[in-house]
């Protein structure tokens, strides 16, 4: 069987209750929900201590937990703390990616034994995909090492001007005396 519901009479003693729930929910601060936007020291030094470690600003940011990547940006254009803090674990991130071409180095390529018809090995194929796939790798580490760090891990051009080799200019005042008396004999000699 359905029970009816009857409904209660609207009193002004019923509204006012309602009113005071309705202000109460709207009053009630809001379960935060999505990325943090504003800035705190634990969040930045998890960013930096995972930068260090040789994740990349994306696959940080892509932690339900963290910040939009933009979002980071603007605390660097905002923070000159977070940009020393950060410019350090990029520091340190080109570090690790030295180390890991090290490491990616010294792995063992993948061989594929060849057989004979008896099943002897008679020789070792290395996989070329896997050689090159490995030397991609090494690539990419090399390229954001010398970009990171270029002064440890970058070409070294030398160009005039640096502290090593400075510029040094030498004014050559009787280059321009010697021009003025030539022109001076010149003129002599055409009047």
């Amino acid at each position: 069987m359905t029970e009816k519901k009857t409904k209660t009479p609207v009193t002004q003693e019923s509204l006012i209750q309602e009113l005071e729930q309705f202000a109460k929910d709207v009053a009630a601060p809001k379960k935060k929900t999505g990325r943090p936007s504003s800035y705190s020291q634990p969040l930045a030094d998890e960013i930096c201590n995972r930068l260090a470690g040789g994740e990349s600003l994306r696959s940080i940011c892509r932690d339900d937990h963290m910040p939009a990547q933009q979002t980071v940006y603007v605390w660097l254009n905002k923070d000159k703390v977070f940009q020393d803090q950060y410019a350090r674990a990029r520091e340190e991130q080109a570090d690790t990616h030295a180390d890991e071409i090290i490491a990616i180095a010294d792995e063992s390529p993948e061989v594929n034994p060849i057989r004979d018809k008896d099943g002897n090995v008679v020789d070792i194929k290395i996989d070329s995909g896997y050689v090159a796939y490995q030397k991609q790798r090494i690539e990419a580490r090399k390229w954001t090492a010398a970009k990171l760090r270029p002064k440890k891990y970058g070409d070294r051009v030398t160009h005039a001007g640096d502290d090593e080799s400075p510029v040094v200019l030498e004014n050559n005042m009787n280059v321009f005396g010697e021009l003025l008396k030539a022109i001076k004999l010149q003129r002599q000699t055409e009047a």
